[in-house]
């Protein structure tokens, strides 16, 4: 893709908006970038587009480049149909995402991997295993670091893993990884997507430019994803639980991971708790028995690997009660998929921006594992409406008051399990920024109570 001299417009500021402007002027062109509010969180973006020399309006999409561009790179929270895009798209004017712009870059391997649940989790052990394995890996996408950036990096890795969105995926048109990877799928995101067919279509744009020589890996029990047309000629990969068994592909237990029924790790070799993670761990051994790496090397990184910050997050155990963060769970399935994964009782703290999902298929599970609702966030009276009649709920106005009523209410052999289920921009900027003031307030708790002690 020629830049020099290129008037390109990004629109929305953020991670992906600064890396993409970067390369552009790398390759000569001449990025301009477009956001429509003006908040103070926005001040570390602006200070790196003053660092670099990048020019940017705030406060509105007024620049002259939106019917004159030669083309328009849109964050990924930036949706196709935003009306700023109603000229571009009248005047021809191209449109893709900054995933989409990398790639007309790239000079690695890729290995691109989604779902619903489970990617950063997933991409993180796989960086892992690629590493351990002697390859240089580079880790970018949704919750990384921008795979722009990485294309600004003077020496390119053998392989680059991705963990990519279905926002990001809605605008690639040439993005060819050589192994796609979907995980799962359920109802996400349809405040954007309108419906599961319109989500899952944005999903299977993964594999739409696949062709001879790539693999598929797929989730055989996901009942959406066995509706898809694939592509002829490519390699296609299952994966399963044992029930449903594949005589070709890759399935697990309780005790073992296996391809065409020949045991290739044992489930004690991973750390990782829940059935969820189970199902991370076989499509990821998929990916590496695909690229032929060093098998006691694979088992040696999944070993090793404990898991990634927000994600079912051990953080301490205080007077017998263990404290769990799971800030990443952004909607109802993780919620889930985090309750699965416990046996004893849960105190459980939920709630944030809704995004108006059912939570109906989760009341067996809160019935029977949790002892405790406390909610959060512009959904608690929604949690205390529905959750009421099946068990005891209370409301919390802050983390701080969260925790000590989860303190009040869990005894010795609990679990307090920070797993929202909902965003988190009515409180804060992002699941990260609530997950790490959940586990400061944890560790506060911690230190009070090793001061009562010392006493």
């Amino acid at each position: 893709m020629i830049l020099k001299d290129k008037d390109i417009l990004l629109v929305g500021l953020g991670r992906s908006s600064v890396a993409a402007a970067r390369l552009v002027l790398r390759e000569g062109g001449r990025p301009f970038i477009s956001e429509r509010n003006e908040s103070r969180s926005l001040t570390p973006w602006l200070e790196d587009c003053e660092r670099h020399g990048i020019p940017v309006e705030t406060g509105g999409h007024h620049s002259p480049l939106f019917n004159q561009a030669h083309t328009i790179v849109i964050n990924p929270g930036v949706p196709l149909a935003a009306p700023c895009l109603d000229l571009p798209k009248s005047k021809g004017i191209p449109i893709m995402g900054e995933l989409e712009l990398a790639s007309r870059f790239n000079r690695s391997k890729i290995i691109a991997v989604t779902g619903t649940n489970g990617k950063t989790t997933a991409t993180s052990l796989l960086q892992a295993i690629i590493n351990e394995c002697g390859y240089s890996v580079a880790l970018a996408g949704n919750t990384h670091t921008a795979w722009s950036e990485v294309m600004l990096r003077e020496k390119q890795p053998d392989y680059t893993v991705l963990e990519v969105s279905s926002y990001q995926l809605e605008t690639v048109h040439e993005f060819h990884p050589h192994i796609a990877v979907v995980l799962n799928l359920s109802a996400d995101h349809l405040a954007r997507h309108g419906n599961l067919e319109n989500y899952g279509a944005a999903k299977a744009r993964i594999f739409a430019r696949q062709s001879e020589g790539d693999t598929l890996i797929l989730n055989r029990d996901n009942a959406f994803m066995n509706s898809w047309p694939l592509p002829e000629d490519i390699n296609t990969v299952f994966f399963s639980t044992e029930k449903n068994r594949i005589r070709e592909g890759w399935y697990y237990d309780d005790n073992a991971f296996y391809f065409k029924g020949e045991t290739k790790a044992l489930i004690q070799d991973s750390p990782l708790p829940g059935r969820h993670n189970r199902e991370n761990t076989v499509a990821m051994l998929a990916v590496a028995h695909s690229l032929n790496l060093d098998w006691e090397k694979v088992i040696q990184a999944i070993r090793h690997f404990s898991g990634v910050e927000h994600r079912l997050e051990f953080v301490a155990s205080i007077d017998g009660i263990n404290y769990f963060n799971d800030s990443k769970s952004t909607n109802v399935d993780s919620l889930r998929v985090a309750l699965e994964s416990f046996t004893c009782p849960v105190v459980l703290i939920a709630g944030g921006q809704g995004k108006g999902d059912s939570y109906e298929a989760l009341f067996p599970l809160m019935k029977e594992r949790v002892s405790t609702l406390i909610a959060m966030g512009e959904e608690a009276p929604l949690l205390e409406g529905i959750f009421s009649t099946l068990l005891p709920v209370c409301r919390a106005a802050s983390m701080e008051e969260a925790l000590q009523k989860a303190r009040g209410a869990a005894k010795e052999g609990f679990a307090v399990l920070l797993s929202p289920a909902c965003a988190s921009f009515d409180s804060y900027a992002n699941y990260e920024e609530r997950g790490r003031h959940f586990k400061a307030c944890v560790k506060l708790f911690q230190s009070e109570d090793c001061g009562q002690e010392d006493k």
